[in-house]
């Protein structure tokens, strides 16, 4: 039985995640902040056999060796790793304080970084990690900053454990979000000008969802994925390889602010 560790398994991507994992017969560790959440993870999956949790920051000083020794401990292997747990709204460059910019350096690289560096030692050949990033890291994006700086050197450290690992059976690669429907974004979709830079920019006829995060993260720990090392697969219905508008943004009457 392989296993895998998900973070940010409490809610959105994450959650979607550990669940589509778990029904390709994997047994999987959720990590979240939030008890409360990772409780009812547990009780959606249904299985204590194959199913297990733990309530970190996993910006902490112990946290990469709480959650690999939980995983050995239940169950002595680590076959996948999903780093996963990110923030989201992040300020442009000249808004972003240093506190900012250590949080967003601190959750979306550092803490990645460690928690690799502590699993991998116990990975045996076919083995994978799955970073999960950002379009905000393949082009620029406005208010990206410390966001955008996170995710670039995720993408980064993506290709460093793919060549420095491949040649040992041990596989990395990125999954690249658009803007996707979750807990996260869902506040943002109620303001215009997101719908705006994002629905209408989209040629495609919907949003991303959180199924297409999982399917594609569950396709990079399947065997039809297994020859894919080093690589950036992006999930944004092809938002960031086009300059498409929609037939109502060519069609509007462009006004300037204030108008």
């Amino acid at each position: 039985m392989q296993v895998a560790i998900v973070t940010g398994a409490s809610s959105g991507i994450g959650w979607g995640t550990a669940v589509k994992l778990h029904g390709m017969g994997m047994a999987v560790l959720g990590v979240g902040r939030d008890a409360g959440k990772l409780a009812a993870l547990e009780s959606a999956i249904g299985d204590p056999e194959r199913i297990a949790t733990l309530a970190v920051d996993i910006t902490a000083a112990d946290a990469p060796r709480r959650i690999v020794e939980l995983a050995l401990a239940r169950w002595n292997r680590i076959d996948f790793l999903i780093n996963n747990a990110g923030v989201g709204s992040p300020k442009p460059l000249h808004e972003t304080d240093d506190e900012s910019l250590d949080y967003f350096l601190g959750l979306m690289l550092r803490a990645p970084f460690r928690l690799a560096r502590d699993a991998i030692v116990h990975m045996k050949p076919g083995s994978a990690i799955i970073n999960v990033t950002s379009t905000f890291a393949m082009i620029g994006g406005r208010r990206g900053g410390a966001y955008s700086a996170a995710k670039g050197g995720l993408t980064a450290l993506t290709m460093h454990i793919a060549c420095q690992y491949g040649a040992q059976g041990i596989r990395c690669n990125a999954v690249a979000p658009g803007v996707t429907v979750t807990p996260m974004t869902q506040g943002r979709l109620n303001d215009d000008l997101f719908r705006r830079i994002n629905v209408e920019m989209t040629p495609h006829t919907r949003l991303g969802e959180v199924e297409d995060i999982a399917s594609t993260i569950a396709f990079l720990c399947s065997p039809g994925g297994s020859f894919i090392n080093g690589q950036t697969i992006v999930v944004d219905g092809g938002w960031s390889s086009t300059k498409f508008l929609s037939e109502h943004a060519l069609t509007s009457v462009w006004t300037k602010p204030g108008e």
